[in-house]
């Protein structure tokens, strides 16, 4: 059977290897040349988080441990305050953490391996769409201007949050689809080694400068420098009476310095290029995409949505890479499940059905997190409530397991990590209640919290 990838990014090119390590042909087409031979544009992408959705696709490609030799492990966050005091929040228990991982590195090792497996990709072919009457995939040439069109079935859309194949999908009766922008954007910057070659920050954190209505973060990379984002809303405050300022506000090299100055005072020193690099450096948007169902069927078609061409989500909980992961893993699950030739609309039916309700809950995570990220981390009674949460997961490890850890450190299914979320969240309210101190907790209430929690919370098996 031959199969048609549309898409070289990090979930079409896992796509195309996986289905290629199971005897199918598999074409992958590309917009973009080659990025192993032509540089990529710098600011563009934020940096990715690797965890236990997207180690678990790479172990079984095979590809897991060439990865983390190039990955940096981050155990926590790390909080920079106005004045420059540090404060540091583990992410989960001692072993766990996440991985800092360049996305260029990353997508090359999958383009390698799936070359390896027998993919044919194709670059420098852009999709502009499908005709589900008579199946045909269409294709420009970006270096001849050719048009032209395929009829391979079936169809996987990998070609990310701006899918033209979710266009052609979206035209079809029936087909819902809608995308929530950010008010906030993102900007890339970068924090250089120091004088002496090394970190000039502790490479073993996430670093966030939280400031209410935006923030600051940083990613370690294994050159010693680190990837910044700064996410701020687009338009701030013209009368400056919530101290809200935007991307708007910040026109000229002084207005950038000075919001600097006053917001992140102790990372100037840090940024040699900082002005250059705001100037240069594209203001990216972020957006939430909603589309169902992800599949079109017809006699002639058969198509299928995965990662951001489904279900794009704001980059908070560091999730999206692993979730697009997940749907590679999963998805190849169900045609698993069939033996000899798989009925292709069935599997895209029964993935989409399975799916779409933790797609949905960890695009209400990732918003969730943004607030938390730039808003709560800051707050005491905040970092004491994830301290009860560690030691209620000591004492009760195979039924309290903190909700960040559930979404990155386990592959219990999104939506079951929402609902542990609701029924730790009412716990530890009541726990914590004018508690300033891990201390000050009264674990005989714990205990008694807990029975009523194990009565409630669903069962934790891996997706």
């Amino acid at each position: 059977m031959s199969v048609t990838v549309v898409g070289s990014g990090l979930a079409g090119t896992l796509m195309a290897l996986y289905l290629a390590r199971e005897g199918h042909s598999t074409e992958l087409y590309e917009r973009r040349p080659d990025m192993r031979v032509v540089p990529q544009p710098a600011g563009r992408s934020i940096n990715l988080a690797l965890s236990a959705r997207g180690l678990y696709a790479l172990e079984e490609v095979g590809l897991k441990e060439q990865v983390l030799k190039q990955a940096l492990p981050m155990r926590g966050r790390m909080m920079h305050d106005v004045s420059g005091k540090l404060t540091f929040a583990p992410y989960g228990q001692a072993h766990e953490h996440i991985n800092s991982i360049s996305r260029a590195y990353l997508n090359e090792v999958l383009m390698d391996a799936a070359q390896t497996a027998g993919v044919k990709i194709r670059f420098n072919q852009r999709c502009t769409g499908m005709d589900f009457e008579t199946g045909q995939t269409f294709f420009e040439d970006q270096d001849s201007q050719e048009q032209y069109a395929i009829n391979t079935q079936p169809v996987i859309g990998a070609d990310g949050a701006g899918s033209a194949l979710r266009r052609s999908l979206v035209q079809r009766v029936r087909v819902n689809y809608h995308q929530d922008y950010l008010a906030h954007g993102y900007k890339e910057l970068t924090i250089p080694p120091g004088p002496d070659g090394d970190f000039q920050m502790d490479p073993g954190a996430l670093h966030i400068w939280p400031r209410r209505s935006f923030m600051l973060i940083a990613l370690p990379n294994p050159d010693k420098t680190f990837t910044c984002t700064l996410f701020l809303a687009f338009e701030g405050d013209q009368n400056n009476q919530t101290n809200s300022p935007g991307f708007d506000q910040l026109t000229s090299s002084e207005s950038v310095q000075a919001f600097f100055e006053s917001h992140f005072p102790d990372v100037i020193p840090l940024m040699p290029d900082l002005l250059t690099e705001f100037s240069q450096n594209p203001t990216g948007a972020l957006a939430t995409i909603h589309a169902a169902p992800w599949h079109g069927l017809t006699t002639q078609a058969q198509l299928l949505l995965i990662g951001d061409a489904a279900h794009a989500i704001v980059p908070f909980f560091g999730q999206g890479m692993n979730a697009a992961f997940e749907d590679c893993t999963l998805l190849m699950r169900e045609l698993k499940n069939q033996a000899g030739q798989p009925d292709w609309a069935s599997v895209f039916k029964q993935f989409y059905q399975a799916r779409k309700p933790d797609a949905d809950a960890i695009a209400a995570l990732a918003l969730e997190n943004f607030i938390e990220m730039r808003d709560q981390v800051a707050d005491p009674s905040f970092l004491v409530r994830k301290q009860v949460s560690l030691r209620l997961e000591n004492q009760y490890p195979e039924l309290f397991i903190p909700k960040y850890s559930l979404v990155s450190f386990h592959r219990v299914p999104y939506s079951v990590a929402v609902r542990h979320g609701e029924l730790q969240t009412a716990l530890l309210n009541q726990l914590c209640k004018g508690v300033s101190s891990v201390d000050e907790i009264n674990w005989q209430q714990a205990e008694q919290l807990m029975q009523k929690f194990r009565a409630e919370a669903p069962a934790l098996s891996e997706a």
